[in-house]
């Protein structure tokens, strides 16, 4: 019983004693270096091989380099061969992918189509926002189709072509297509240039129609806006400078550089509303006429100063409004009244001998080398005067004029453009002006609907510039190669023009600009032209 109650506790083993862990030897430098040295010597020793073994290395596998050479050789032969095996695989998928794209892919349909607009639909031309649209009283009722043609239409015609967000895809695609082509043409169009020596200097290519590349800069007075009507704008003859001028009884000259114009100088004309002013020959003087004095001002350039002159030797006329300067230099040729023209000196300020007309003169033209002027009468006769014997050497009338009110003549002596009162301006050819009791017209322009009442030309003779003070937006810019009106200018539906009374280019074509009535002087870029 006593063994039964007793409680036996679970034995525990003996543990054996710890033992002490053993420290690393020291460290002996000597000791280490002679080990070393053995371990060099044994290598050395085993490094020694029999002159047969290698012999008969050399004989089996070739000498060290050549193996060397030879295994890397086979290893690129094997590279190249696994590449070429991995493209063929590759490209085979990807054709089998693509057909299955495109097999797959469903043809897109433009956002814009609507299937409504295909149905045949008439709409009624004469409202207001399409009464534009129309270009006859047949066209009062249009289809639908032919409303959006006519849209495209004027929408390229005002934007100078088809701008690229509006073109297709297709389109762009062949446009870079040709476009790749032209830059190879041009690659060896220059390898051809550089095999070969000679002069390659060539005249630059003719004007296109159609449409004319032209930038709108910022005004060329915009340094100085006039407060009145503008009546005068000229480029000087060899200077990059313009000249405005108009009713703020005001002269003024600015820089032309297209981006800011300086203003140069301006001079002031007391109680003096300038109707005309120009340049002379040498472009060193400034000629400014009023509108109802007979008084006018001469500004000398170079030395800044302005002279009145009061009275004119030989000279019965009440007020000198028109003139023209002579080519020759030297002289102005007025415009009097009852159709008379008086030849005047700026040397001794008196008229030297003097021209008359039957009728009113309502245009002054000069021939490009000065010995012949000709003379629009508002009967609708033209005369041309040969300025040395003052003689009249032909007469004729202006087809369908019933009012002269313009003419101008080319600087290069072909051409002659008259304008009328019902807005028609004919172009004649100065030849048969010349020889011809009764001249045809090469062109009829009859895109102006009121006077025809300011003509130019550029100094090229490839552009004629017509306009009507009586309307706004009422100019139009003639291609003479062609006789037709390019199409962009002005722009429609968006008035930067208004009523233009004076038109004039640069020297050499780059700018062109023009005076209207709202004391601004708009200034164009001609991009075709290199020069100013």
């Amino acid at each position: 019983m006593a063994d039964g109650n007793v409680i036996k506790l679970p034995v525990t083993e003996e543990r054996a004693p710890a033992k002490k862990k053993a420290r690393p030897p020291k460290f002996n430098a000597r000791q280490e270096a002679q080990t070393r040295q053995k371990n060099v010597r044994r290598l050395a020793a085993l490094g020694e091989e029999d002159g047969s073994v290698k012999l008969l290395e050399e004989l089996v596998f070739g000498a060290e380099d050549e193996l060397v050479e030879r295994l890397v050789e086979e290893d690129e032969q094997q590279v190249d061969t696994l590449l070429l095996e991995d493209a063929a695989e590759e490209s085979g998928q990807s054709e089998a992918e693509d057909e299955a794209r495109q097999q797959r892919q469903p043809t897109r349909v433009a956002a814009w189509v609507d299937e409504d607009d295909e149905l045949e639909e008439a709409v009624y031309m004469k409202h207001r926002y399409r009464r534009d649209l129309i270009k006859g009283e047949a066209e009062s009722i249009m289809t639908k189709q032919k409303l959006q043609q006519r849209m495209r239409e004027q929408f390229q015609r005002s934007m100078g072509g088809t701008p690229s967000w509006a073109e297709s895809s297709a389109v762009k695609k062949r446009k870079k297509e040709r476009d790749d082509e032209d830059d190879e043409e041009d690659e060896d169009e220059d390898d051809d240039l550089l095999r070969r020596t000679g002069n390659f200097v060539a005249s630059p290519d003719s004007l296109p129609s159609g449409v004319l590349r032209m930038k709108k800069c910022l005004p060329a007075n915009s340094a100085r806006p006039s407060d009145d009507r503008l009546t005068t704008v000229q480029f000087h003859p060899s200077a990059q400078v313009v000249m405005t001028a108009g009713l703020d009884q005001s002269v003024s000259l600015f820089q032309v550089d297209g981006k800011t114009n300086p203003k140069i100088q301006s001079i002031h004309l007391d109680r003096f509303p300038v109707h005309k002013a120009q340049f002379s020959h040498d472009g060193e003087t400034v000629i400014a006429t009023s509108l109802k004095n007979k008084m006018f001002y001469l500004y000398d350039m170079m030395e800044g100063r302005v002279t009145p002159v009061h009275t004119v030797r030989g000279l019965n006329e009440a007020r000198v409004k028109e003139f023209s300067v002579c080519p020759e230099g030297g002289a102005l040729l007025l415009t009097g009244t009852n159709g008379y023209l008086h030849l005047l000196t700026l040397k001794t300020k008196e008229v030297v001998r003097s021209m008359k007309i039957n009728g009113d003169i309502s245009g002054v033209a000069f021939s490009h080398d000065g010995s012949k002027v000709y003379a629009n009468s508002e009967e609708g006769e033209v005369y041309v005067w040969d300025m040395r014997s003052s003689r009249c050497v032909n007469r004729f009338t202006d087809d369908g004029c019933v009012k002269g009110t313009s003419i101008a003549a080319s600087p290069n002596g072909r051409y002659l453009a008259c304008g009328s009162q019902a807005g028609v301006v004919n172009i004649y050819s100065q030849e048969a002006c010349l020889n011809s009791a009764n001249p045809k017209p090469l062109r009829a322009v009859m895109n102006l609907l009121t006077s025809a009442t300011s003509l130019a030309f550029n100094p090229s003779s490839e552009i004629l510039a017509i306009a009507s003070r009586a309307e706004d937006e009422a100019i139009r810019l003639v291609h003479l190669s062609s006789l037709s009106v390019f199409s962009n200018f002005p722009v429609s539906k968006k008035k930067m023009v208004y009523r233009a009374s004076c038109l004039d280019f640069s020297p050499h074509s780059g700018f062109f600009s023009l005076a209207n009535n709202k004391g601004h002087a708009p200034l164009f870029r001609l991009l075709h032209y290199k020069d100013f």
